[in-house]
């Protein structure tokens, strides 16, 4: 794996939802790294993705309420145990679960093991808030998927939760999570 500064020289191969991330970023004008690799489906994958990118890698979870009517999008530091019941006391949501692949790609235009905060970007009605532990908000950089898990980028936390949240009209709710 090596390090590349912007989008790849040829986006042949590539999916078109990877490719509309890179178009996107260019045009807001942020600067990004990225490798590829093997598909990164699961937080052990992500340690030696981690390494080359040198970014505080996110856990990133779609989850839904009971009824299937409030969408969220959790990041939270990669060992960092989740519990359900913390999280649901904060945002007032009970019966917290993981949404189904099919509303992962209805909503954000992802697949399971791809799922990253990109994913925004294809949410134009708003139908998926996002939850940000605010651990997550301390580091430089913040490494996440192109909405693919066969490449991760690596962009400055405040282009993330400045810039790119504001182009993707989506605001953040900030939680404190313990893992306890």
């Amino acid at each position: 794996m090596e390090l590349h500064k912007g989008r790849p020289e040829s986006c042949e191969g590539r999916l078109p939802r990877e490719i509309r991330v890179y178009d996107f970023l260019d045009k807001l004008g942020l600067e990004y790294d990225r490798t590829d690799h093997d598909h990164a489906d699961h937080m052990s994958d992500c340690y030696e993705i981690d390494a080359i990118l040198n970014a505080t890698i996110c856990k990133n979870l779609f989850l839904c309420n009971r009824q299937k009517t409030q969408f969220y999008l959790l990041m939270m530091p990669g060992d960092k145990p989740f519990k359900t019941k913390e999280l649901s006391s904060q945002i007032n949501s009970a019966r917290l679960s993981f949404a189904s692949p099919e509303d992962m790609e209805k909503y954000l235009d992802i697949q399971p093991g791809a799922v990253s905060v990109m994913g925004l970007m294809n949410d134009t009605d708003n139908h998926v808030k996002l939850l940000v532990d605010e651990d997550i908000l301390q580091g430089e950089y913040l490494g996440c998927h192109p909405c693919v898990s066969t490449s991760s980028m690596r962009l400055k936390t405040t282009d993330i939760f400045g810039p790119f949240l504001e182009a993707v009209h989506h605001d953040m709710t900030v939680v404190k999570l313990t893992g306890e």
